[in-house]
């Protein structure tokens, strides 16, 4: 069985993945069919690249991507495009599709933007807080009728 995972290469601490056709019995860094993509985790936002057409040409023979393989094809819009495409809708569709796709991706991105400047707003507060400390006063003691006599 075919299976489209990932084979690392680059050096130590530094990982660089190709997204390989491989014999699922092989082994993770070991002999491939086709190598048809590169995933880069370091860069921000990471790097994925990959031959559209080889990889259709793949999943239409059987080839089954790992969990891994999946869910960078899903973050690179492909595997929206490869269900279409194997439902069978027409070209216009997939591209009104993919389009409406990218303007989520957009938005879901400018939201965690917002997150991560909320969050950083607030980690920053919480420090200056605990670096001044509040002075305390005593709280007022209410005098009882035996010692106001």
């Amino acid at each position: 069985m075919v299976k489209l995972r990932l084979r690392r290469i680059g050096k130590k601490k530094q990982p660089i993945y190709k997204i390989v056709a491989a014999d699922s019995r092989a082994a993770r860094s070991g002999k491939f069919i086709e190598a048809i993509g590169q995933y880069n985790p370091l860069l921000n936002p990471i790097g994925i690249t990959c031959n559209e057409a080889r990889l259709f040409t793949w999943l239409k023979n059987g080839a089954q991507p790992t969990d891994t393989v999946r869910s960078l094809l899903q973050r690179k819009g492909l595997w929206l495009k490869w269900r279409l495409v194997k439902k069978g809708s027409d070209e216009a569709t997939i591209t009104a599709e993919l389009e409406k796709w990218q303007g989520l991706q957009v938005e879901k991105l400018g939201r965690e933007v917002e997150r991560k400047a909320r969050r950083k707003a607030a980690k920053k507060k919480k420090r200056t807080a605990e670096a001044t400390p509040v002075p305390t006063t005593p709280a007022p003691v209410e005098a009882t009728a035996e010692q106001v006599s």
